[in-house]
């Protein structure tokens, strides 16, 4: 289980380390039901940044106060509510629908090129498309983690993130967020919105 605690840097080492983390955590809620152990951690994390006015402070403590005020069934519920079902769900994870309006589309096909260039691809046991939310943030986990520099490097993490990932994001975190039925996946979407918010500076500054 991944430490649970607001990504905040110390130094270089740290960022990426936190940076991968959250991008871990994020791939686990958005793929299943989150674990009961996940939960028990999350409602023990610190949810106060080591440096006030963390811009991640805010969206990270209201996710851990939703856990904290929910069930383990509450939040199992919602994630079948939203994103299961039989059928169209009422959230889609996938980019290819935000992309076109449509599934397994020419961003899927274009995602899956990429992919193959970077000596990736998609576990057989993997039920969703490669352009789920949570693929995909398990592509830039590896990207920032991963021991290959000639894969894992800034330039590649900047290219797939504004390729892959920017274009559509904040249009699923806006149908999270609005979603009657979201409490703790509306708060899962601030944060992610926030984290990608950073992500797009930070990467803006390496142009």
């Amino acid at each position: 289980m991944m430490p649970l605690h607001e990504p905040s840097t110390s130094s270089a080492l740290d960022e990426e380390t936190a940076r991968s983390e959250l991008y871990g955590l994020l791939a686990h809620v958005y793929y299943v039901q989150p674990a009961s152990e996940f939960i028990a951690d999350l409602r023990l994390a610190v949810t106060d940044a080591p440096a006030a006015g963390a811009f991640l402070e805010e969206p990270w403590r209201a996710l851990v106060g939703q856990a904290r005020h929910m069930t383990d069934a509450q939040i199992a519920a919602e994630f079948d509510a939203l994103f299961g079902g039989v059928g169209k769900p009422e959230v889609y994870l996938y980019a290819s629908h935000y992309l076109t309006g449509f599934l397994n589309e020419k961003p899927l096909a274009r995602l899956r090129t990429e992919l193959d260039k970077l000596g990736l691809a998609r576990d057989e046991a993997m039920f969703e498309t490669e352009d789920h939310i949570a693929y995909l943030c398990e592509v830039m986990r590896y990207l920032i983690a991963g021991d290959d520099v000639n894969v894992a490097n800034l330039t590649q993490q900047q290219a797939f993130f504004a390729t892959h990932i920017q274009p559509w994001i904040n249009q699923l975190c806006d149908a999270l967020a609005q979603h009657p039925k979201a409490r703790f996946y509306a708060a899962v979407a601030e944060l992610t919105r926030a984290f990608m918010s950073v992500e797009t500076q930070g990467f803006d500054m390496l142009t």
